[in-house]
């Protein structure tokens, strides 16, 4: 007999005792002989038993408040794809007790993460989701959370040295890693590779540093496999370089990096963007007379369009839907289906070029 196959009256035959006994034993109430709860649990065993957990959750009329704390999705067309999907596990999960409140902050003004934070904080959740875009700021919530014994998920950016229930998103440095290789494939030619980051506080952008981090050490690992050209008098093959752009309807924006690409341009193989915003390069590039490789993230309306005319050679999808969907389900799997969860989920980093564009597109 299998064991999705057992019932509770199988368990009372076997243990020759009531279902109502099985019942009161499974449930953990009313008053039940030791010597009879152990062989009721002992028959539960031999039965390999499990309890339908979906079915009970959904008798028992319990609500289960979440909160989520996510940039405005209105404010930055990134952040709409997580909050689709976590607007879409919400639904599902509806029809067991679980209610959801979005605190959604600006991602350019800290003070606004603050409040937000500490408004879901107040409302004592039984689980919170979030993105911890500041990283300085979030540590002090964290602590509190863990004092106030309510479990966290992070999505989007993983905290190495926090103790999350899990993180549901990309591995930071290994999608850097793979831009520089993306970037460098092909190119036979020595040059510079720059990392542009837009719009970002770096000292306090965990995701982004990794990022970084895997991207300049790829070609570090490149040049140490290749015979070094130092002794001959000639350059080494890769220069990396990195920019810190501000928001790009700063005027300062267009100056630093037309500056930048025209004194490099000679020499400029590829950019890599560390955010969704490659897009806000890609029109700067169309008046070199040389292809400049650009490699960004995430399938936004803008990044398509770059992307099919060929001035976006390849964008890493980060699956920002399935973060916010899977990151509400992991709180969900352990306070409503007494699952263990896995303390890392990530997700696939899906390359994508024009010519398999329209799969990611449709699906």
């Amino acid at each position: 007999m299998g064991k999705n196959a057992v019932r509770i009256k199988d368990i009372a035959a076997k243990a020759n005792v009531s279902v109502g006994t099985v019942d009161r034993v499974i449930h953990n109430r009313g008053r039940v002989a030791e010597d009879v709860r152990q062989k009721v649990l002992s028959m539960m065993k031999e039965l390999d038993y499990e309890p339908n957990m979906i079915a009970r959750t959904l008798g028992s009329n319990r609500t289960y408040r979440l909160a989520a704390l996510q940039p405005n999705h209105t404010l930055d067309p990134y952040w709409q794809a997580p909050w689709d999907g976590i607007n879409k596990a919400a639904r599902e999960l509806q029809q067991y007790g679980v209610e959801l409140t979005i605190y959604s902050y600006d991602m350019a003004q800290v003070g606004s993460f603050l409040e937000q934070a500490e408004l879901a904080t107040q409302s004592r959740p039984h689980g919170i989701l979030i993105a911890p875009l500041f990283y300085r700021e979030s540590l002090p919530f964290f602590e509190q959370w863990h004092q106030l014994q309510i479990p966290y998920v992070l999505f989007n950016t993983d905290i190495a040295e926090i103790k999350p229930l899990s993180y549901v998103g990309q591995d930071s440095y290994q999608s850097g890693f793979l831009a520089g290789k993306l970037l460098q494939f092909g190119q036979s030619q020595p040059g510079t590779f720059l990392i542009a980051h837009i719009a970002e506080d770096i000292a306090n952008s965990v995701h982004v540093t990794q990022k970084e981090r895997g991207f300049r050490d790829y070609f570090a690992q490149l040049a140490s496999a290749q015979p070094s050209t130092a002794a001959q008098g000639s350059p080494e093959p890769y220069t990396v370089i990195s920019i810190d752009l501000p928001y790009p309807t700063e005027q300062s924006f267009a100056h630093k990096l037309t500056q930048l690409l025209d004194q490099e341009q000679e020499q400029l193989r590829g950019i890599f963007v560390s955010t969704s915003k490659a897009y806000e390069i890609a029109p700067y590039l169309k008046k070199y007379p040389h292809h400049i490789r650009l490699v960004g993230y995430d399938l936004l309306e803008e990044n398509i369009h770059f992307l099919q005319e060929g001035t976006i050679d390849f964008l890493i999808n980060q699956n920002p839907k399935e973060q916010g969907y899977y990151g509400l389900y992991a709180l969900a799997d352990q306070l409503i289906f007494k699952k263990e969860v896995s303390s890392l989920k990530y997700l696939p980093l899906d390359i994508i070029a024009k010519e398999n564009l329209h799969y990611y597109v449709e699906k």
